[in-house]
Formats: C-alpha cells, structure tokens, sequence
C-alpha cells in the first residue's frame, strides 16, 4: 500500500473516532505535503532513512515556528502510530529522533474584577449587528433599540454561561435548548470526541439566562420570520438562526475591546479563568477535571501554574513552619 491509499485510511480511521473536522483537515494538509516530500526523494513512506528524516526536520524547523514544526510532527506520529497498530509498518521511523518540543506557555486568566469589566461591557455596549455595520439598510430607531436590548441580554446569559460552566467556545454554540434545566442549575453539552457533560450555572447565570429566554430569544427569532417553528440552538444571532463561534468570536472580541481587557483575551479565556478561580477558591484539582471535561487529569495540572494564590495558602495551612510564607 502506498502512502496516499494510507493515508485515506487513516482519516478515515479518524472520522471513526469522532475527530473534528478542523483536526480531519490540518493533519490531511501537513501529511498529504510530507508523503509528498518523500515521494520526490525516492523514499519508501513505510521506512524512510533517518538521514532523510532528519533533513525534512531541518527544512521545517528553518521555516516555521516551533510551535508549527511540534504540530507537524505530532501528525506524522500519529499516522505511524496509526500504521504500526495496523500493522501497515513495523516501527516508527520517527521513534529514535529527538524532535523539539512545543514551547510551554501558560494560559491567559482574567482577573475577577476583569470578568465583572467585560459583564458590564456586554450589557451596556450591544454593538450594532453586523449587517448593520456592512451597510444595509437603517431600521427605525425603535426596531434598532429593540434589537440592541435583545443582544444586550443574549451576551451577558453567554458571558455568564462560559464563565460559569467552563464552556468552550463550540461548545457554546452548540448548545440546545433542550439542554438546559434552569431549575436544576444545569445545562448539558457535548464537548471533544462527542463527550457530553453537565455544565453547572450559579445564579448569576441562571438569571441572565431567563432574563434572554423571557425577553431576547423570542424577539430575535421573530426577526426570522418562520412563525411558530423555532430554532433549537440556545443562543441565536441578530436574524434567529443559531449563534455561530464566529458569530461568538466576534461579540465577545467587543466586549473584550470595550472592557479594556488584554489584546490575548479570548472566549477561551474565560474557560481558563473559570479552572483557575475554582483552584483559587480551594476546589479540588480532579473536581475541575470534571467539570472541564477533560479525559487527563494532567491537562488540567496546568491551571495549577496560575493559581498561584491557591498553592499559597494550602502551603501555609499544610507546612508546621509556614508562618509568613509569600508575604513579601
């Protein structure tokens, strides 16, 4: 079998594990370009020398960053993994190359009084839409009015949500109505590899929730015009259709700008800054495993580097010899 029939396979293999498409089609892009380096080389994809291997390293390591070249690689590992497993090859040829590592870089975490800054812009800064910034046509001033209110109310229940429940950003936008139990204080969503999981709301965001479903939702979907029938999407956008994570991306990039908040806050932003204000806050580490959803308590390991406060204080209520640690 040749590398490209392989390689169709083993996307295919993907697609059976439920990756994403955005996973599907960036290692599809960096292996289909590194087969086709070997085939203008002469080399067998199933062994290439290392010799070999060690100049394309060489190329992308002079050409990218060393955050691209660890992406890279990490797909051509897979695909050999992949291989092996099925018994397309019999060993990695990448195994015995020391390759560079991604750079470690801690994630960016809002401050709680930054959080309270961009609720605040959220709910008194409803930009105008974005039809309404390409130019068409003016509304009436009460219709615009209206429309401002409405996304006013949905920013802070989606603000207030992704802080509350750690919620990606897809997430947010594939939430269902039908997912949510405002009652219980909980909302259901499908996260990585069709996982699903319960998101919990505190009443902040569980007012603003009803808030937008009593006033918001049902004036943005009317701007739909299909009558009685409805959109199941949680969140929807200026013309009632689901709310997108552009759509999202580009609202909370608003906000974020009204607020005064770093140019590197980001909806994800808000999903690191809910781990590390509950590690803060004395939550145990494999609590918020859960309810980050991640499958590697080592994933969330990271959020201790950032809540720094949280080490501090278990450090001086643990240690006999503590007293006035971290006062300087």
């Amino acid at each position: 079998m040749n590398g490209h029939e392989a390689l169709e396979r083993y996307l295919a293999s993907l697609a059976a594990r439920d990756a994403s498409p955005h996973t599907r089609r960036a290692y599809a892009t960096v292996l289909t370009a590194y087969l086709a380096w070997l085939d203008a080389a002469g080399l067998d994809w199933r062994a290439p020398e290392r010799a070999a291997l060690r100049r394309y390293l060489a190329e992308l390591t002079e050409g990218h960053a060393r955050t691209t070249v660890a992406q890279r690689l990490a797909a051509i590992r897979s695909l050999y993994r992949w291989a092996r497993r099925t018994g397309l090859v019999s060993a990695d040829p990448w195994a015995a190359l020391a390759t560079p590592r991604r750079p470690h870089r801690l994630p960016a975490v809002l401050a709680i009084e930054e959080v309270e800054r961009l609720l605040d812009a959220v709910g008194e800064g409803a930009a105008a839409s974005p039809d309404e910034a390409a130019g068409s046509p003016p509304r009436t001033s009460s219709a615009a009015t209206s429309l401002r209110h409405a996304l006013a109310l949905r920013d802070v229940a989606l603000v207030e949500t992704a802080y509350a429940a750690g919620l990606r950003i897809s997430e947010l936008a594939g939430a269902r109505l039908g997912a949510l139990d405002l009652a219980r204080g909980e909302i259901r969503v499908v996260g990585k590899g069709r996982k699903e999981r319960i998101g919990l709301l505190g009443r902040p965001a569980r007012s603003a929730l009803g808030a937008y479903l009593a006033d918001a939702r049902p004036a943005l979907l009317a701007r739909a015009g299909a009558g009685p029938r409805r959109s199941d999407a949680l969140f929807v956008n200026h013309r009632g259709a689901p709310l997108g994570v552009r759509g999202i991306r580009y609202r909370l990039h608003g906000a974020a700008v009204r607020a005064g908040l770093p140019d590197d806050a980001t909806p994800h932003t808000l999903r690191h800054s809910f781990a590390t204000h509950l590690l803060d806050g004395g939550a145990d580490l494999r609590v918020v495993q859960e309810l980050l959803g991640h499958a590697d308590l080592a994933t969330t390991q990271v959020y201790t580097h950032v809540a720094p406060g949280r080490l501090r204080s278990v450090y001086r209520r643990a240690h006999p010899r503590a007293g006035g640690a971290g006062s300087r």
